[in-house]
């Protein structure tokens, strides 16, 4: 086996047809992960949830900064109990035929780049389990510039890390002691962080009410789904406060007038200035060949 092999994840993500970093990681453009910092997490998983995608959520943490929003795209470990013989050949193997120096959490920590969210499944250790501390969230911040980590297992040194302002850190619970007794078996492989799972290149969208990941060939669509979410919404409040239309009305899928109403607004609002580079097409195409009644009762995601 090698480490954060290229061949691997290329064959893991296939449906990715855009650039690659050198080992193989899908690099979904700063346009969208810049883009994305503006979305909700409802707005991200709508649209996951609608094409499939059912366990790309987590919530069970503890946030280092639970205010800010973290978005950057996921660099994967998988550690698990030691077990001394898969201990030694491992560290070995790193250490002797692909020259990487320290312990296993610094291997992946020092492959980091711009943007970049370490995500490390740490099977829920805590006790001799804490992944980082002051000296490689230190790093993280270094090297991701507004990135961070979700940690499905323990951190340390919280006063250090909490002073770190530019990143952060999902994580299920804090510690004293260092990390010990675990062994990475994978890097940038799949990842299973609680109920959710997450792959090499994935954008990882934290919130104050969780994570949730982002598969990149859906993160264009995701961003432009919830893009429309938003000035939809911006419409409902007004037209809701006016008594145009009820919440159910809103709620629903629209009716073509309704439609109608929200375009002449998109077009002509200065509260939707900064979304007019959406387009509408298929969504007055499907209100065209509705009944005009109200009769819908889908709730909109």
């Amino acid at each position: 086996m090698k480490f954060d092999n290229p061949e691997d994840i290329v064959q893991l993500t296939p449906q990715w047809k855009g650039e690659r970093f050198p080992n193989g990681r899908p690099k979904v453009s700063e346009d969208i992960l810049r883009r994305m910092r503006k979305i909700t997490l409802e707005e991200a998983w709508g649209p996951l949830w609608n094409h499939g995608y059912t366990f790309q959520f987590e919530g069970d943490f503890k946030i280092v900064h639970p205010d800010n929003i973290m978005v950057g795209r996921a660099v994967t470990a998988v550690m698990v109990p030691k077990r001394p013989d898969l201990h030694e050949t491992l560290l070995a193997y790193g250490h002797e035929q692909e020259g990487r120096r320290g312990f296993f959490n610094q291997w992946v920590i020092d492959s980091l780049v711009e943007d970049d969210v370490v995500v490390v499944d740490m099977f829920d250790k805590v006790h001799l389990g804490t992944y980082v501390g002051g000296n490689l969230s230190t790093a993280i911040s270094t090297r991701t510039k507004r990135g961070g980590a979700v940690i499905w297992g323990g951190i340390r040194d919280n006063q250090q890390i909490v002073e770190i302002d530019n990143i952060n850190v999902y994580y299920r619970g804090s510690d004293p002691t260092a990390i010990a007794d675990v062994t990475m078996v994978g890097m940038n492989v799949p990842t299973r962080i609680g109920k959710a799972i997450c792959l090499p290149g994935d954008i990882v969208l934290g919130t104050p009410a969780g994570v949730i990941f982002i598969p990149p060939h859906l993160a264009e669509l995701t961003v432009v789904q919830a893009e429309k979410s938003q000035v939809r919404d911006i419409f409902g409040f007004v037209r809701l406060r006016e008594g145009v239309y009820t919440t159910a009305q809103i709620d629903s899928p629209w009716t073509k007038t309704m439609w109608n109403d929200f375009t002449t607004w998109f077009e002509t609002d200065p509260a939707a200035a900064e979304y007019r580079q959406l387009s509408w097409e298929q969504e007055l195409e499907a209100a065209s060949k509705q009944d005009d009644d109200g009769r819908g009762h889908d709730v909109r995601l």
